[in-house]
């Protein structure tokens, strides 16, 4: 093994992987990249827009139901035979129901900011999978680059040990142990270009498009100095947590509705018909309509919303937990990929200084082949450990931000538009209609945007 082929597997050690050309994709861009183009953020996009419209429709209940009915035929009877037509317009509205339809657009609100809280933990999700899946490419690249570099020094201690036999200074079984050593090492470089192939799929089910030569990692993302303040960001930020608490809001408030079931409807309504005689009849009244038995069924809602309120509560002392613990096992992947790194960097360096002197006591006769490949391959083991810690460090630190809720385009800066939650449920929430009102044309003008994103 030559110094410069030392070099050259010490810089690989460490990661630094320094693209050839200008046009490099950095991790900014695969995150811009799987921003646009996650089917995840757009899948929950749309769940967001349905949940905006169940408001609308809440809000449409109180407002004049008008209709019609129109209506030819053509009767033959034994006295007489004639056609027919008439005409039917009507209107109704609810005037009070003891508050249940204004309930029910307080439910459908909290709704809306659960699932605004779902798109941004799907947001964060979709990020943070595209770090790691950046990450894995870029240590399948240095691994794969390790083992090549393996490959080629054991081709070249191969025909060494190839020609020391031909003047008797070595045996048969050192040739063949250096054979086994290269067979195996070949092996293990299909594995790692195998792995390779993996990664970049996974890049591309990710982030849109297969990495082409992906450039360093910029550095570590800013996190909270301390576990305990991540904790304090995460039960204030983390969209797991927001999601279960709005859930908790409209099971509390379906209680409310389902308790005021058996209270009665004032409806207005008015009728005007017309038919082909020219005769008119209109008619205008109130009616008061409810329930007072319907088999015990009112009674089991009741029951069924406060269950359900129940089950939301416990969800939400659940996501507590479950947000601290998120916190706390992204601090302690943190902390080991730290020690693994400072530990691995003294390994390589024993490794190498160890390497260096059995080379040398095989020349005095004092070290056999074996003991050099075994030591060739605790300092690629060595190499291979400080990569991946390298790697599992920026890795962990963007999983912290994911457990506090802060993985999100806005806080990262990346350069792209910011979808705006709040934009389409602006247009819809007072149900307008096409473009027959302002709000209906700041409606189309929302999709529109929408649909260039």
């Amino acid at each position: 093994m030559n110094l410069r082929s030392l070099n050259t597997l010490a810089a690989l050690a460490v990661g630094a992987v320094i693209s050839t050309t200008a046009q490099a994709e950095t991790l900014s861009d695969a995150l811009v990249s799987t921003y646009r183009n996650s089917g995840l953020i757009d899948q929950n996009r749309a769940v967001l827009r349905a949940a905006d419209e169940d408001v609308a429709q809440a809000i449409a209940v109180l407002r004049p139901v008008l209709g019609y009915l129109a209506s030819v035929g053509y009767d033959d009877t034994s006295q007489s035979a004639g056609s027919s037509a008439s005409l039917r317009l009507s209107v109704d509205m609810l005037l009070y129901d003891f508050g249940r339809s204004q309930l029910s657009i307080d439910i459908a609100k909290e709704t809306v900011l659960a699932t605004r809280a779902a798109l941004i933990d799907a947001e964060n999700t979709a990020l943070f999978n595209a770090v790691d899946a950046f990450q894995a490419v870029r240590r399948s690249v240095v691994f794969v680059e390790l083992r090549e570099n393996n490959v080629r020094l054991l081709i070249e201690q191969l025909r060494a040990t190839r020609d020391r036999f031909e003047v008797g200074e070595v045996t048969r079984t050192d040739v063949s142990l250096s054979e086994a050593s290269l067979a195996a090492a070949r092996s293990s470089l299909a594995a790692e270009r195998g792995g390779l192939a993996r990664a970049k799929e996974q890049y591309r089910t990710i982030v849109g498009d297969y990495p082409g030569t992906l450039a360093p990692a910029p550095g570590m993302p800013s996190i909270p100095a301390t576990e305990g303040e991540a904790r304090a960001i995460a039960r204030q930020e983390n969209p797991i947590a927001k999601q279960v608490q709005h859930q908790v809001k409209a099971a509390e408030l379906g209680v409310q509705i389902a308790s005021r079931a058996m209270r009665p409807s004032l409806n207005a309504n008015g009728r005007l018909s017309v038919n082909d005689d020219g005769d008119e009849s209109a008619s205008i009244g109130l009616e008061l309509s409810g329930r007072i038995y319907q088999g015990g069924a009112i009674s089991s809602q009741l029951r069924q919303a406060q269950a359900r309120r129940d089950e939301a509560r416990s969800q939400l002392y659940t996501a507590g937990l479950q947000v601290d613990q998120q916190v706390g096992n992204a601090y302690a992947n943190l902390a080991v990929a730290i020690a693994s790194i400072d530990a691995s960097r003294q390994q390589v360096s024993a490794a190498e200084l160890a390497l260096r002197g059995t080379r040398e006591e095989l020349q005095l006769g004092a070290r056999t082949t074996l003991d050099v490949l075994d030591q060739e391959q605790e300092v690629l083991d060595a190499r291979t450990n400080l990569v991946s810690a390298e790697v599992d460090r920026i890795v962990a630190a963007y999983q912290v931000l994911d457990s506090i809720g802060l993985m999100t385009a806005e806080n990262l800066r990346l350069n792209v538009p910011i979808y705006d939650p709040a934009a389409y449920y602006n247009a819809v929430s007072n149900a307008p209609r096409g473009q027959v009102s302002k709000q209906g044309q700041a409606l189309d003008r929302v999709l529109r945007s929408i649909g260039k994103q």
